[in-house]
């Protein structure tokens, strides 16, 4: 049987205390399953926006998508984290990456480090919380990398594919978007790496685009002007973009676990309305 699907929202802005938690209990009627915040500068700082969403709701799981691991001292951060574990009541996954983003880590005053060395930290950091009583919450880990899917698949309770890769050269955090085809392979590649595990992980894609439209070209129109070598199908094919009729964009999602076994899917906070709909077909 095919895993159940699970739907969270990246909550992006910041807010007033008021508006905060309106946002997050409005995402709880949609039905989303998870209220989820990044961890870039200028948006949210990640454990007390938790907190706050944890006041506001009732239902929903509520993480860290993801936590730069270089912003971290692991030991510290597993103070962190079973802190905001108790005051969440025991709704804590926690979710954590190397980062990609050159200039923050410049802005903040720390190092970026080359990719093996932001893997080793990464590595370091998730043995220091396993090691931590408090710190015994769902793990989610996000990368596309052999080293990263090798750590996911030791250690990850959700194994969280991004469906885009830094474009070279950049510093400012750049993203491009994966075809369905390389994705095919790092998924295979890390269901080889995960064969052994007692109990499978969730699988997460995090989705860049949604829309609800008869008119995809209009719709796409910013993606394609920015990936001019993109057909117009070509960017309807890509796994991050859910652009269609209802009926279509529902038979997407249902397509992205047939095919991926993607059964946890979120999206952006400026589709938390535009999403809710195809939600609320899938939950019913």
């Amino acid at each position: 049987m095919p895993r159940p699907f699970r739907f969270g929202v990246n909550l992006l802005t910041p807010a007033s205390a008021d508006e905060w938690r309106a946002k997050c209990r409005r995402a709880e009627e949609f039905g989303y399953d998870v209220l989820l915040v990044p961890d870039h500068l200028g948006m949210p700082a990640p454990f007390p926006a938790l907190v706050a969403a944890a006041g506001a709701t009732e239902r929903p799981r509520l993480g860290t998508f993801v936590l730069n691991a270089g912003f971290w001292n692991p030991v510290l951060l597993a103070r962190e984290v079973a802190t905001t574990a108790a005051l969440t009541g025991g709704r804590l996954e926690l979710g954590l990456g190397t980062g990609y983003v050159q200039a923050e880590h410049e802005r903040a005053g720390l190092p970026f480090g080359s990719p093996r060395e932001r893997v080793d930290h990464l590595r370091r950091t998730v043995e220091e919380l396993l090691k931590s009583d408090g710190c015994r919450v769902p793990l989610l880990i996000g990368g596309n990398g052999d080293r990263m899917l090798r750590l996911t698949a030791e250690h990850a309770d959700i194994a969280a594919f991004s469906g885009a890769r830094l474009t070279p050269g950049s510093t400012e955090g750049r993203l491009e978007p994966v075809p369905a085809e390389e994705l095919d392979e790092r998924v295979a590649r890390y269901a080889e790496l995960a064969a052994g595990r007692a109990e499978p992980a969730e699988r997460n894609l995090l989705i860049q685009i949604v829309a609800i439209t008869d008119d995809p070209q209009s719709a796409l129109g910013p993606l394609l002007e920015r990936r001019p070598e993109l057909t117009l199908a070509q960017a309807l094919a890509l796994p991050t973009v859910l652009v269609g009729t209802l009926a279509e964009v529902v038979g997407r999602v249902r397509g992205l676990r047939e095919r991926y076994g993607f059964s946890y899917l979120t999206v952006l906070e400026p589709y938390l309305e535009v999403f809710a709909p195809v939600l609320a077909e899938l939950s019913a």
